[in-house]
Protein backbone atom coordinates (compact mmCIF):
# COMPACT_ATOMS: atom_id res chain seq x y z
CA UNK A 1 0.00 0.00 0.00
CA UNK A 2 1.51 3.67 -1.22
CA UNK A 3 0.88 6.00 1.04
CA UNK A 4 0.08 9.49 -0.46
CA UNK A 5 3.14 12.10 0.38
CA UNK A 6 1.10 14.97 2.16
CA UNK A 7 2.22 18.31 0.68
CA UNK A 8 4.58 20.67 2.87
CA UNK A 9 3.27 24.26 3.52
CA UNK A 10 6.17 24.90 1.74
CA UNK A 11 4.98 23.45 -1.50
CA UNK A 12 2.05 24.90 -1.71
CA UNK A 13 2.19 27.59 -4.61
CA UNK A 14 0.77 31.05 -3.59
CA UNK A 15 0.07 34.09 -5.66
CA UNK A 16 2.19 37.75 -4.75
CA UNK A 17 1.31 39.34 -2.13
CA UNK A 18 -1.27 42.16 -2.60
CA UNK A 19 -0.21 45.42 -1.18
CA UNK A 20 -2.43 46.31 2.39
CA UNK A 21 -3.69 49.44 0.63
CA UNK A 22 -5.37 47.17 -2.07
CA UNK A 23 -6.77 45.26 0.64
CA UNK A 24 -8.36 48.36 2.59
CA UNK A 25 -9.67 50.83 0.02
CA UNK A 26 -12.18 50.05 -1.92
CA UNK A 27 -12.13 50.40 -6.00
CA UNK A 28 -11.68 54.13 -7.69
CA UNK A 29 -14.93 53.52 -8.70
CA UNK A 30 -16.98 53.10 -5.07
CA UNK A 31 -14.86 55.99 -3.90
CA UNK A 32 -15.96 58.12 -6.32
CA UNK A 33 -19.42 57.49 -5.48
CA UNK A 34 -18.93 58.02 -1.95
CA UNK A 35 -17.18 61.55 -2.56
CA UNK A 36 -20.27 62.42 -4.97
CA UNK A 37 -22.76 61.17 -2.21
CA UNK A 38 -23.39 64.90 -0.46
CA UNK A 39 -24.44 66.31 -3.79
CA UNK A 40 -26.31 63.43 -4.69
CA UNK A 41 -28.40 63.96 -1.28
CA UNK A 42 -28.46 67.71 -2.00
CA UNK A 43 -29.90 67.35 -5.75
CA UNK A 44 -32.51 65.25 -3.84
CA UNK A 45 -33.09 67.57 -1.36
CA UNK A 46 -34.33 69.84 -3.99
CA UNK A 47 -36.45 67.66 -5.68
CA UNK A 48 -38.62 66.76 -2.21
CA UNK A 49 -38.39 70.44 -0.83
CA UNK A 50 -39.79 71.60 -4.26
CA UNK A 51 -42.64 69.23 -3.88
CA UNK A 52 -42.96 69.14 -0.29
CA UNK A 53 -42.09 72.48 1.11
CA UNK A 54 -39.66 72.63 3.78
CA UNK A 55 -42.05 71.80 6.72
CA UNK A 56 -43.62 68.50 5.20
CA UNK A 57 -40.34 67.17 3.82
CA UNK A 58 -38.65 64.60 5.99
CA UNK A 59 -35.35 63.14 5.47
CA UNK A 60 -37.00 59.85 4.86
CA UNK A 61 -38.11 61.15 1.52
CA UNK A 62 -35.10 62.87 0.58
CA UNK A 63 -33.31 59.24 1.63
CA UNK A 64 -35.52 57.35 -0.55
CA UNK A 65 -34.85 59.79 -3.75
CA UNK A 66 -30.98 59.42 -3.05
CA UNK A 67 -30.53 56.32 -2.95
CA UNK A 68 -29.09 56.13 0.18
CA UNK A 69 -30.38 55.37 4.14
CA UNK A 70 -31.16 58.00 6.71
CA UNK A 71 -28.29 57.31 8.43
CA UNK A 72 -26.08 58.23 5.43
CA UNK A 73 -27.12 61.50 5.24
CA UNK A 74 -26.04 61.88 9.28
CA UNK A 75 -23.05 61.29 8.07
CA UNK A 76 -22.37 64.39 5.81
CA UNK A 77 -25.48 66.91 7.40
CA UNK A 78 -26.91 67.04 10.65
CA UNK A 79 -30.37 67.91 10.24
CA UNK A 80 -32.94 68.81 7.60
CA UNK A 81 -32.33 72.57 8.35
CA UNK A 82 -28.30 71.90 7.64
CA UNK A 83 -29.62 70.02 4.23
CA UNK A 84 -31.56 73.30 3.24
CA UNK A 85 -28.52 75.85 4.23
CA UNK A 86 -25.90 73.64 2.45
CA UNK A 87 -28.42 73.79 -0.48
CA UNK A 88 -28.41 77.87 0.01
CA UNK A 89 -24.77 78.41 0.54
CA UNK A 90 -23.37 75.91 -2.06
CA UNK A 91 -25.54 75.87 -4.96
CA UNK A 92 -26.42 79.58 -4.60
CA UNK A 93 -23.81 80.79 -3.05
CA UNK A 94 -21.53 79.19 -6.15
CA UNK A 95 -24.09 81.59 -8.35
CA UNK A 96 -23.68 84.47 -6.26
CA UNK A 97 -19.30 83.58 -6.38
CA UNK A 98 -19.70 83.39 -10.62
CA UNK A 99 -21.53 86.83 -10.53
CA UNK A 100 -18.84 88.44 -7.76
CA UNK A 101 -15.48 86.64 -11.07
CA UNK A 102 -17.57 88.75 -13.38
CA UNK A 103 -17.50 91.95 -11.93
CA UNK A 104 -13.99 91.28 -10.64
CA UNK A 105 -12.51 90.60 -14.00
CA UNK A 106 -14.33 93.76 -15.37
CA UNK A 107 -12.92 96.87 -16.42
CA UNK A 108 -14.08 100.18 -18.11
CA UNK A 109 -17.54 101.75 -17.36
CA UNK A 110 -20.28 100.17 -14.92
CA UNK A 111 -23.25 99.75 -17.76
CA UNK A 112 -21.93 96.82 -19.44
CA UNK A 113 -21.35 95.24 -16.31
CA UNK A 114 -24.66 95.93 -14.45
CA UNK A 115 -26.59 95.08 -17.96
CA UNK A 116 -24.49 91.37 -17.79
CA UNK A 117 -25.00 91.02 -14.14
CA UNK A 118 -28.86 91.12 -14.39
CA UNK A 119 -28.70 89.06 -17.57
CA UNK A 120 -26.60 86.26 -15.92
CA UNK A 121 -29.56 86.74 -12.38
CA UNK A 122 -32.18 86.46 -14.98
CA UNK A 123 -31.13 83.63 -16.75
CA UNK A 124 -30.55 81.88 -13.68
CA UNK A 125 -33.39 81.70 -12.32
CA UNK A 126 -35.81 81.59 -15.32
CA UNK A 127 -33.90 78.66 -16.05
CA UNK A 128 -32.23 76.78 -13.31
CA UNK A 129 -33.99 74.01 -10.77
CA UNK A 130 -32.63 76.62 -7.71
CA UNK A 131 -35.46 79.11 -8.69
CA UNK A 132 -37.51 77.41 -5.82
CA UNK A 133 -35.15 78.36 -3.05
CA UNK A 134 -36.52 81.82 -2.50
CA UNK A 135 -39.94 81.08 -2.85
CA UNK A 136 -39.58 78.22 -0.03
CA UNK A 137 -37.91 80.83 2.53
CA UNK A 138 -40.54 83.36 1.79
CA UNK A 139 -43.36 80.83 2.76
CA UNK A 140 -41.21 79.44 5.37
CA UNK A 141 -39.75 82.42 6.99
CA UNK A 142 -42.19 82.90 9.48
CA UNK A 143 -41.72 79.44 11.52
CA UNK A 144 -38.45 79.09 10.35
CA UNK A 145 -36.43 82.48 10.96
CA UNK A 146 -33.26 80.87 10.81
CA UNK A 147 -33.37 80.02 7.28
CA UNK A 148 -34.17 83.72 6.04
CA UNK A 149 -31.35 84.41 8.13
CA UNK A 150 -28.83 82.13 6.55
CA UNK A 151 -30.71 83.41 2.79
CA UNK A 152 -30.17 86.77 3.85
CA UNK A 153 -26.50 86.68 5.03
CA UNK A 154 -25.41 84.47 2.34
CA UNK A 155 -27.07 85.61 -0.97
CA UNK A 156 -29.07 88.78 -0.32
CA UNK A 157 -26.73 91.09 1.28
CA UNK A 158 -24.16 89.48 -0.91
CA UNK A 159 -25.72 90.30 -3.72
CA UNK A 160 -27.12 93.62 -3.25
CA UNK A 161 -23.62 94.95 -1.45
CA UNK A 162 -21.77 93.64 -5.30
CA UNK A 163 -24.80 95.61 -7.12
CA UNK A 164 -24.53 98.42 -5.05
CA UNK A 165 -20.82 98.76 -5.75
CA UNK A 166 -21.43 98.50 -9.69
CA UNK A 167 -24.06 101.35 -9.74
CA UNK A 168 -22.27 103.26 -7.30
CA UNK A 169 -19.20 103.32 -9.48
CA UNK A 170 -21.70 104.37 -12.36
CA UNK A 171 -22.46 107.36 -10.28
CA UNK A 172 -18.93 108.22 -9.97
CA UNK A 173 -18.10 107.90 -13.15
CA UNK A 174 -21.13 110.01 -14.39
CA UNK A 175 -22.89 107.29 -15.85
CA UNK A 176 -25.54 107.14 -13.46
CA UNK A 177 -27.69 109.74 -11.91
CA UNK A 178 -27.06 109.77 -8.05
CA UNK A 179 -30.12 109.03 -5.89
CA UNK A 180 -29.96 106.06 -2.95
CA UNK A 181 -28.02 102.78 -4.48
CA UNK A 182 -29.96 100.82 -1.81
CA UNK A 183 -33.21 101.85 -3.58
CA UNK A 184 -31.56 101.12 -7.00
CA UNK A 185 -30.26 97.72 -6.19
CA UNK A 186 -33.59 96.81 -4.60
CA UNK A 187 -35.11 98.42 -8.31
CA UNK A 188 -32.32 96.26 -10.32
CA UNK A 189 -33.54 92.88 -8.46
CA UNK A 190 -37.22 93.13 -7.79
CA UNK A 191 -38.55 92.18 -10.90
CA UNK A 192 -35.99 89.24 -11.51
CA UNK A 193 -37.13 88.26 -8.08
CA UNK A 194 -40.67 88.04 -9.22
CA UNK A 195 -39.23 85.36 -12.27
CA UNK A 196 -38.59 82.95 -9.38
CA UNK A 197 -41.81 83.59 -7.79
CA UNK A 198 -43.80 82.96 -10.98
CA UNK A 199 -42.07 80.54 -12.45
CA UNK A 200 -42.74 78.26 -8.97
CA UNK A 201 -46.02 79.50 -7.83
CA UNK A 202 -48.24 80.62 -10.67
CA UNK A 203 -46.85 79.93 -13.98
CA UNK A 204 -48.84 76.24 -13.44
CA UNK A 205 -51.90 78.43 -15.01
CA UNK A 206 -50.51 79.66 -17.84
CA UNK A 207 -52.01 78.99 -20.87
CA UNK A 208 -49.43 79.76 -22.77
CA UNK A 209 -45.64 80.19 -21.36
CA UNK A 210 -44.56 83.02 -20.37
CA UNK A 211 -41.77 85.15 -22.21
CA UNK A 212 -39.29 85.79 -19.27
CA UNK A 213 -36.60 86.69 -21.54
CA UNK A 214 -38.45 89.53 -22.83
CA UNK A 215 -38.74 90.26 -19.75
CA UNK A 216 -35.85 90.65 -18.62
CA UNK A 217 -34.59 92.66 -21.51
CA UNK A 218 -37.71 95.19 -20.97
CA UNK A 219 -36.50 95.39 -17.27
CA UNK A 220 -33.28 96.43 -18.39
CA UNK A 221 -34.00 99.04 -20.88
CA UNK A 222 -36.44 100.28 -18.19
CA UNK A 223 -34.31 100.16 -15.50
CA UNK A 224 -31.81 101.96 -17.53
CA UNK A 225 -33.78 104.84 -18.39
CA UNK A 226 -34.17 105.53 -14.60
CA UNK A 227 -30.30 105.79 -14.03
CA UNK A 228 -29.73 107.78 -16.97
CA UNK A 229 -28.64 111.26 -16.00
CA UNK A 230 -31.07 113.86 -16.60
CA UNK A 231 -29.94 115.26 -19.82
CA UNK A 232 -29.23 112.39 -21.47
CA UNK A 233 -33.05 111.32 -20.51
Amino acid sequence: MVLKRREKFSDVRVGPARPAAELVEPPARWRRRKEDRPQEILEAALKVFAEKGFAAARLEEIAAKAGVSKGTIYLYFESKEAVFKALIQEKLGARVNEIAGIARDHSGPAAPLLEQILRTIGMFLRTGDYAVLPKIVIAEAGNFPDLARVYREAIIDRGTALLGQVISAGMARDEFRTFPVEHAVRLALAPLLLIAIWRTTFAQFDSTPYDYEGLIEAHIATLFKGLAKEDAA
